[in-house]
């Protein structure tokens, strides 16, 4: 018992170690009966072998006729594997008419650990719906000004990824360009004879491409493997920039396959994370890009809005040198009088809201919106779109839980909700209608259209129906309880699909990343809901205090204390759920990753009331967090750093918690990780196994801070569930 060593007033009762509780083995001992039907057929680490011979006794059976129509009209829960089995389409693009899309769809192949990408053209309506292309390397399709030709990105016949022109009503694609490196991110000109590009280059190369090609050569031929830097920022995510390539727009005449780089001399990173964020004015005489302006060794990284003359002849402008914090997603209105972009104000708070700035190219004058509200919610805006007109512009934002569609009218300054219910993402317009990517937690992704009044709402694709058909998804609950300092709370709760109150269920209460980051109304691919909940369990997901969607000053409330609101949160949500009659409260387990990984390790020093954890690639050592590949924000998040407020910074360190650890825990964690390093998880494993208790390491050497292939990704949910079924069991106790 370690129940002294714990100081929160507002904890529940505890429970003692489950290592040393005789009702816990008790627990184990009957754990069987608990385990879902489902997956004691098929755990999910042996599924693949498995479902390869199931696959076979059920073609035996349906040939024998020993399969009834109830049978095979039963529906099962959801596995990993379903997940894998799923198409995902992206928004693409829409033709000028507004009348067909064409979009990309990505398929993954588990046996071969693989995916494949190719495009598909439709109606807006759906109708028509076929496969554009075949070579399963197709993406980010733009179509023409005329409506006659679509460029997209491939990486076909091995090299790296090219530009490449198809007829719109289909044919054969014929390859633009022939860059020593990787191209993204196409654009037309309005004069449809030019297209904008986004690559990669040396900076000495000084225009010559085959004097690039050679450099790139010498590089990827040489010997040495040091990775050499005086800058602060030298990797990102799972990536080192110490190759010296920066990212520049470049400009491909069609017809002469002429290339011109548009930003000689340019050293300036694009979006780090997503496409480079860049935008060509109606007239095609400039190009509005968002680009870091602050030069090594890039204590941080600025992103101001520079404007880049079309013909490469002159000087990048930078239009916002005033603000110091990141300006984004710049977009010229149809008519070109105004260029809309995305500005925060602080430099020590990456989650600072989003505010709209409209810049009149005229005048210079700026009109910034400081506040988009709905209701008494601070909203902030995505990247947008204008409409026709000029008038308004659409975009999504976080809201309340969810991910709505909105259009704020420039010249009345007034906001209204277009589409409101689950999470919706990558607008398009087309005509006089929307076309984004619609999920949640119960429903797959797909294309969805609506008109931009707000109508005629409805269903474009339908990739996963049949899938979706044959699974039985458990019930949802958006609930609200008193969190911590008496602040309201909002908590989502999935149910397995064939819960009964009647019974006593195990409760896995899930933390979310970020910490500025929330858990919508998603359907969610490397997180996913139901499939947690699926093998027999409750999981409650709370958007504790630090969570987004809810305003900035709900945001900002963990600020230079990460632990402290969300630990009494995530303690005020397990009440909240034990206390009901169908929870078992001596089978609880919580989950996070990432900051819900940190608070994962934060939970095992201050309680011991869970009986098991899972962290998979959480922050343990705060001070190993200065290995990281962005480190300057850390400072104003911790309070300290180890130069300067050390004890501030001990105060919110998990690893100064480690002698009241007991509780057993899963670590995952990818070696790849630059966000949160590896050191973290094989610390907490390390000094989990010095103490005796019981932990298990899963560390994966090709993946980053996600798991994203597809075996990977099955063997993670295998682990994720064999460590709960282990010490919460799955399922009801009667």
């Amino acid at each position: 018992m370690i129940h002294s060593k714990f100081n929160n007033n507002e904890m529940c009762a505890q429970t003692s170690n489950p290592m040393n509780s005789s009702k816990h083995h008790s627990h184990l001992k009957n754990r069987s009966k608990r385990i879902h039907p489902y997956f004691q057929k098929y755990p999910l680490h042996r599924f693949v072998r498995s479902m390869r011979l199931a696959v076979f006794c059920l073609l035996v059976l349906m040939a024998a006729g020993a399969l009834t129509d109830v049978q095979a009209d039963e529906k099962r829960p959801i596995t990993p594997e379903d997940l894998w089995n799923m198409k995902r389409a992206g928004t693409g693009n829409a033709s000028p008419d507004g009348n067909y899309l064409v979009f990309p769809v990505t398929r993954y192949d588990i046996e071969e650990d693989r995916s494949y990408t190719n495009l598909y053209r439709s109606r807006l309506d759906g109708e028509g719906l076929r496969k554009f292309t075949t070579q399963n390397s197709d993406r980010q399709p733009a179509w023409s000004p005329d409506g006659k030709h679509i460029v997209f990105v491939s990486g076909r016949d091995g090299s790296p990824a090219q530009l490449y022109l198809i007829p719109a009503d289909g044919g054969e694609a014929r390859r633009l360009t022939d860059m020593p490196t990787g191209v993204s991110a196409p654009k037309w000109f309005p004069d449809g004879k030019h297209i904008a590009f986004v690559a990669n280059v040396l900076p000495g190369y000084d225009g010559d491409f085959d004097r690039l090609r050679e450099m790139i050569r010498e590089q990827d031929e040489s010997k040495v493997s040091a990775k050499v830097t005086e800058n602060r920022i030298y990797r990102h995510w799972d990536r080192w920039l110490t190759d010296g390539r920066y990212p520049r727009i470049f400009k491909i005449n069609v017809e002469t396959k002429e290339v011109t780089d548009l930003m000689p001399g340019s050293q300036r990173y694009f979006a780090m994370m997503g496409a480079a964020e860049y935008d060509i004015s109606p007239d095609g005489s400039e190009i509005a890009v968002s680009a870091n302006s602050n030069p090594p060794p890039y204590e941080y990284l600025n992103y101001d809005i520079f404007l880049v003359p079309a013909d490469g002849s002159g000087e990048l402008v930078n239009i916002t040198e005033h603000n110091p914090a990141n300006d984004m997603s710049p977009a010229y209105s149809p008519d070109g009088r105004t260029l809309f972009y995305r500005k925060q104000t602080r430099t020590d708070f990456y989650a600072d809201r989003a505010r709209l700035v409209f810049y009149d190219r005229g005048s210079g004058d700026r009109a910034v919106i400081d506040k988009v509200m709905h209701g008494d919610i601070d909203l902030s805006p995505g990247s947008a779109v204008w409409s026709d007109n000029s008038r308004e512009i659409y975009f999504t934002a976080q809201d309340r839980g969810k991910t709505s569609v909105f259009a704020y009218d420039v010249r009345r300054d007034r906001l209204r909700e277009i589409h409101r219910g689950g999470t919706n993402s990558g607008i398009v317009r087309a005509g006089d209608q929307l076309v984004f990517l619609h999920r949640s937690f119960t429903r797959a992704p797909e294309l969805f259209r609506i008109r931009t009044n707000g109508r005629n709402l409805s269903k474009i694709t339908g990739f996963n129906d049949e899938i979706m058909a044959g699974l039985q998804m458990g019930r949802v609950e958006n609930v609200t309880y008193e969190g911590a300092n008496g602040v309201d709370v909002q908590m989502f709760v999935v149910y397995p699909p064939d819960f009964d109150e009647n019974g006593e269920w195990p409760l896995l209460v899930q933390i979310h990343g970020g910490p500025h980051g929330i858990f919508g109304d998603d359907f969610h691919f490397r997180w996913n809901a139901q499939v947690f909940a699926a093998p027999g369990y409750v999981v409650a997901l709370p958007n504790f205090h630090g969570s987004t969607s809810f305003g900035q000053e709900f945001a900002e409330s963990i600020h230079g204390a990460h632990s402290e609101l969300p630990y009494r949160d995530i303690m005020k949500a397990t009440d909240y759920m034990v206390a009901r009659p169908y929870i078992d409260g001596n089978r609880t387990a919580a989950a996070g990753g990432s900051y819900g990984g940190y608070m994962v390790s934060w939970i095992a020093g201050k309680t011991d009331r869970y009986q098991a954890l899972i962290n998979h690639a959480g922050v343990y050592n705060i001070m190993s967090q200065f290995a990281s590949d962005v480190t300057y924000h850390r400072e104003a998040a911790y309070s300290g750093a180890p130069w300067d407020g050390l004890e501030n910074l001990q105060r919110w360190n998990p690893a100064m918690l480690a002698e009241n650890f007991v509780t057993p825990m899963l670590i995952l964690h990818g070696e790849l990780d630059y966000r949160v390093p590896v050191t973290h998880g094989l610390e907490v494993y390390g000094v989990y196994k010095g103490k005796g208790l019981d932990a298990r390491l899963v560390y994966y050497p090709d993946e980053n801070h996600w798991i994203l292939t597809p075996q990977n990704s099955i063997h993670w949910f295998g682990e994720f569930h064999d460590w709960l079924l282990r010490y919460i069991g799955s399922g009801p106790t009667n």
